[in-house]
């Protein structure tokens, strides 16, 4: 009797220390995850970056000038084709423009720049420009669009 219960859980005892295939650590990289965050990313940014961008409208005038490098962020006027006149995407008085830009600059060497509209008047960039130069700021680039080669 003794060797019919030893021989039955001798074969048992075989299979309790192995593995089944499916039960160890797994040794891949599932990175289906990680494809569906960056592309979550990707989707959020391209949303995103139109965005962050002036919002005022404006249809600048073209010239074959290059683009220049900068590596501050810009202070940027925008005169609409109505002679409005906005610091960044806010509407500002032409009197009150001088204030406002003394809380962003941190001196009258910051360069600021200025876009107008292609159908503004002359007149309405050229106030906001004395306006500037009268109150020493004297580094100042006017925007324009790249023209396209044809």
């Amino acid at each position: 009797m003794g060797m019919a219960s030893g021989g039955a859980g001798g074969g048992g005892g075989r299979r309790r220390g192995r593995r089944r295939r499916g039960s160890g650590p797994m040794s891949e990289i599932n990175i289906t995850p990680m494809v569906d965050v960056m592309l979550v990313l990707l989707i959020i940014f391209m949303v995103a970056a139109p965005m962050m961008t002036v919002g005022v409208p404006i249809d600048l005038p073209k010239t074959a000038a290059k683009q220049l490098d900068s590596d501050q962020e810009p202070i940027s006027i925008s005169v609409d084709k109505s002679g409005a006149v906005f610091l960044g995407d806010q509407p500002v008085a032409i009197d009150a423009l001088i204030d406002a830009i003394g809380q962003q600059a941190q001196s009258t060497d910051d360069t600021i720049f200025l876009r107008g509209d292609g159908a503004t008047s002359y007149g309405a960039v050229m106030q906001v420009m004395g306006e500037l130069s009268a109150a020493g700021y004297t580094k100042l680039r006017l925007i324009t669009e790249q023209a396209q080669d044809q």
